[in-house]
């Protein structure tokens, strides 16, 4: 049997949780159908972010997409908000099955 496999962009932002309901509004705006999110923890240059109170909380947003979506997103997110908040935002190259449902 041979799979049908087809190219997306990942593009994961990982950033502070108070942006979760603009980002996901933005996410709609601008042409992404699927993506989940998650409640994660960690260290970067800043410092640490253990999350341990609910100012200090960091969640990772993961969108499968088309590359041009991805771009769009990514573009609108750099400039609307990580000047103000930690983020982190890349880009990975995938293969989907089922590409309509991204």
């Amino acid at each position: 049997m041979t799979l049908t496999k087809h190219p997306k962009t990942l593009l994961t932002i990982v950033t502070e949780a108070v942006l979760e309901g603009a980002l996901l509004r933005d996410l709609r705006e601008r042409g992404a159908h699927s993506w989940v999110v998650g409640e994660v923890h960690g260290a970067n240059l800043e410092g640490v972010r253990d999350g341990d109170w609910e100012a200090d909380r960091t969640i990772e947003i993961k969108v499968l997409c088309e590359s041009e979506v991805a771009d769009r997103i990514a573009d609108h997110v750099l400039h609307a908000y990580a000047r103000h908040y930690s983020m982190a935002i890349w880009f990975s190259a995938v293969t989907v099955l089922r590409p309509e449902r991204y």
